[in-house]
């Protein structure tokens, strides 16, 4: 699977209508190996692509009128298209060793929350929703286990969607028919983890009722300790309280 980082150069300038013009800069790779590395720049106006230079391609390339003959002068300068192969070694030749080996071997494992939530429509009772957080990097895979075996129907997942801080998180709904006895598993397969981080359902309290329940149970031992300090007080005081005896 392909990597790919960009940096953006905002080169051209801001006018008082908002026209903006910028190039962007990318390295795509499969590895640190030169052969292997693509060097792109492309150029905008206005968000829209009007030409670009892909070490692949060996040229320029327009996608509009402007964008071509842009591409032409470009083609036919000899100084321009020697800056811009070289562009392949100097930017990203030294860059992807530099990634490589300090964000694209580093990694965060996920957290799943398992929880049950009442479909819209469809054919199946129930359904369960299966959501995986803080996951780095964002190639994962999110599977369902029902009494053994791996479900393959019934099933959709969100993209890995993107936090903005460099971890991601994504959703795996599936939906069912509940049945007495049996075992439903989300099963999340991931490069931080050494094993299948598998997370059991537990269909014996929903999930409202298993928060009631907590709660619930928080407030009795606060009121418990709350209780107790109370008769701790009380004790204290009562053993240095003096007595005195009425006339």
């Amino acid at each position: 699977m392909a990597s790919s980082f960009l940096l953006v150069l905002f080169i051209s300038l801001h006018t008082a209508d908002g026209f903006m013009e910028y190039a962007v800069n990318s390295c795509e790779f499969n590895s640190s190996e030169l052969k292997d590395i693509e060097f792109i720049r492309s150029y905008y106006y206005n968000r829209d692509e009007y030409a670009r230079f892909s070490s692949n391609v060996g040229k320029f390339v327009g996608y509009n009128e402007w964008g071509m003959k842009n591409a032409e002068y470009w083609n036919n300068n000899p100084s321009e298209m020697a800056l811009v192969i070289n562009e392949k070694e100097r930017y990203c030749g030294h860059n992807v060793g530099i990634w490589s080996s300090n964000i694209l071997t580093k990694s965060a494992e996920p957290y799943v929350r398992l929880r049950s939530v009442t479909p819209s429509g469809g054919s199946h009772p129930s359904m369960l929703v299966c959501s995986v957080y803080d996951f780095f990097p964002k190639l994962i895979r999110v599977r369902w286990i029902r009494d053994g075996q791996e479900v393959t129907s019934d099933v959709t997942s969100t993209d890995e969607l993107a936090d903005g801080d460099w971890y991601y998180q994504v959703h795996s709904h599936l939906e069912y028919t509940p049945r007495s006895g049996e075992k439903i598993s989300c099963v999340v397969e991931h490069a931080s983890l050494k094993e299948p981080l598998v997370t059991d359902w537990d269909p014996s309290m929903p999930e409202s009722d298993r928060n009631k329940f907590a709660i619930g149970a928080s407030g009795l031992i606060l009121g418990l300790v709350l209780s107790l300090a109370g008769f701790i007080y009380y004790k204290r005081k009562s053993r240095g309280r003096i007595l005195v005896p009425s006339s």
